[in-house]
């Protein structure tokens, strides 16, 4: 018996998922199939029930569905709840659709555990306030960092996220022109830079020896992941390591095995390399 599996989403062509996830299930030596399903507006929910319906376990959801898929979740893990978004639903044998929300999860993963990184006692500043930084506010905060600081075009957004979480950890919000001080890892939680754009960020912001990392990723530097090397970070990362590790923790959600990262990851980066 083969387990269905799939990623719903639009665009989805460009999605490195079904990759991942079959290289988890050679690894772990399950009956893994991972599709990707393009899902047109209004007919998402239509699509994960005949999904369901056809028998698959489990799927995941991008952009532009995370919210309509923590609408359509019968239950929701506390992180799904708290980012009013979905990236994972499992189906329990029943038809239940139990709603995760795993990026938070991902991007703590690969910060301290891939490449060191720690968040305790750290300055933090968290750039824009979207879905993407809202999924991982909650499991950044819950890293015990000394602040943590969201800066957004419309501060009246950042500083509406600062309060829905406040309860996590210090956290304040507000506009660009609104960072202070040198902070010891600056995220960009923005789609900006794969445009080539960068956010108005002051001169001086980044702290002696911090790191600078950017959600998104691409084969070539990212033009954040640029900036980050300009200010002399002590490293520049980009996001595939969080979307590697936001894969192992919905695989294991699946399937209660959890696979090895390191080498899904590097086999990645060899692929990115050559395109």
């Amino acid at each position: 018996m083969v387990d269905n599996y799939a990623v719903f989403g639009n665009p989805i062509a460009h999605s490195k998922s079904p990759r991942i996830h079959t290289l988890f299930g050679e690894q772990t030596g399950g009956a893994v199939e991972y599709g990707a399903i393009c899902s047109e507006p209004e007919e998402f929910a239509q699509d994960v029930m005949m999904f369901l319906v056809a028998g698959g376990k489990g799927c995941n959801v991008t952009v532009p569905y995370k919210q309509e898929a923590w609408e359509l979740a019968d239950e929701l893990s506390d992180y799904a709840a708290r980012a009013k978004a979905v990236n994972t639903l499992a189906f329990s044998e029943d038809g239940t659709m139990v709603g995760y929300n795993t990026d938070g999860i991902g991007i703590v993963r690969d910060l301290q555990q891939n490449h060191g990184i720690a968040l305790q006692g750290k300055r933090i500043l968290l750039l824009g306030a979207g879905g993407a930084v809202r999924g991982v506010l909650q499991p950044l905060l819950e890293a015990q960092p000394a602040s943590l600081f969201i800066a957004n075009r419309t501060a009246s957004k950042a500083l509406e996220l600062a309060q829905d979480f406040a309860e996590f950890g210090k956290v304040s919000g507000g506009g660009f022109a609104d960072i202070d001080g040198q902070f010891d890892l600056i995220i960009n939680g923005t789609a900006a830079s794969l445009q080539g754009e960068l956010p108005p960020l002051p001169a001086g912001c980044l702290a002696a020896d911090g790191c600078t990392y950017d959600m998104m990723y691409s084969a070539k530097p990212t033009a954040f992941v640029a900036w980050g090397r300009a200010q002399g970070a002590a490293q520049s990362l980009d996001g595939l390591g969080m979307l590697v590790e936001q894969a192992a923790e919905a695989f294991f959600i699946w399937r209660g095995v959890r696979p090895s990262t390191a080498p899904v990851l590097a086999q990645l980066r060899e692929e990115l390399s050559r395109q």
